[in-house]
């Protein structure tokens, strides 16, 4: 039986971990700037965009958000289908999920903060990016609520 650290922390040999270097991050770095860029002209990040989506006033972000999911279904497809592997050479596998009563409590919370703030995980290191520094309040609670998460856990259903 894994820890709870061990859970979320894949183990990587001496061999893997000088093989991992910052330059070696430096593309994904780049892919990162890149959407944050797309994400800023295309209005993603844009609290008045967010607004008009959930009071179903507008298409566009619901067209943004599906082509996400299909995106993310071609590309798990792809990883499966074409036996990628990662960078650190060993197979990247995807485990089934198991579907949890906590999952509902967690996505109505995430809703609810991201109606609120006009903003969500990847859009918000855009909307800092872009210089709406009062995004760093949110930042603050994202990484306060995500600490609290894996304090509490344990106890959550």
């Amino acid at each position: 039986m894994k820890t709870e650290s061990e859970e979320f922390i894949p183990a990587v040999s001496n061999e893997q971990k000088a093989r991992l270097s910052l330059g070696s991050l430096v593309p994904y770095a780049i892919v990162g700037m890149f959407f944050g860029i797309v994400f800023v002209k295309a209005e993603i990040v844009s609290w008045f965009r967010i607004q008009e989506m959930f009071r179903l006033e507008s298409f566009h972000m619901y067209g943004v958000i599906g082509s996400a999911v299909l995106t993310g279904m071609v590309s798990v497809f792809l990883l499966k289908r074409l036996k990628v592997k990662a960078l650190t050479g060993e197979p990247i596998r995807i485990s089934d999920k198991v579907f949890q009563p906590g999952q509902i409590y967690g996505g109505l919370l995430f809703g609810f903060g991201w109606a609120l703030t006009g903003a969500c995980p990847g859009p918000l290191f855009a909307q800092i990016g872009a210089g709406y520094s009062v995004v760093l309040i949110t930042l603050l609670a994202a990484l306060a609520g995500t600490w609290t998460y894996g304090a509490l856990r344990r106890y959550l259903p």
